[in-house]
């Protein structure tokens, strides 16, 4: 496993007034009012994915899950994204890409 595995690819922007989040690895999504409230639901909802899919309810189908990816047009939007930042054309603080690492918890602390 490459450490870049660890990161998992996300984008937010603002529309109408409202921050959306996206994480294009698992096809997971939330929506707040600022962005750091967005990505702090959205943080927090792929810890308790993760550790559904491993540890949960849901572990019969942790490899459909892990590996569940976005659709295209959430990809696509994603590589825009980096390649408009790459070029300093979103300098307006409407669009924000981020990379949270993976949540790992070592099995002795994991939640029984």
């Amino acid at each position: 496993m490459k450490s870049a595995d660890l990161l998992l690819r996300c984008y937010a922007n603002r529309k109408d007034g409202q921050w959306q989040a996206f994480c294009i690895d698992f096809s997971l999504a939330a929506q707040g009012d600022s962005f750091p409230d967005v990505r702090t639901k959205l943080e927090t909802m792929i810890a308790e994915y993760i550790y559904d899919a491993l540890a949960g309810e849901d572990r019969e189908y942790a490899d459909q899950l892990l590996h569940r990816k976005a659709p295209l047009r959430q990809i696509a939007t994603y590589y825009y994204y980096a390649l408009m930042y790459k070029i300093g054309a979103f300098g307006d603080g409407l669009h924000q890409l981020f990379k949270p690492a993976v949540p790992l918890v070592p099995q002795a602390y994991a939640r029984e």
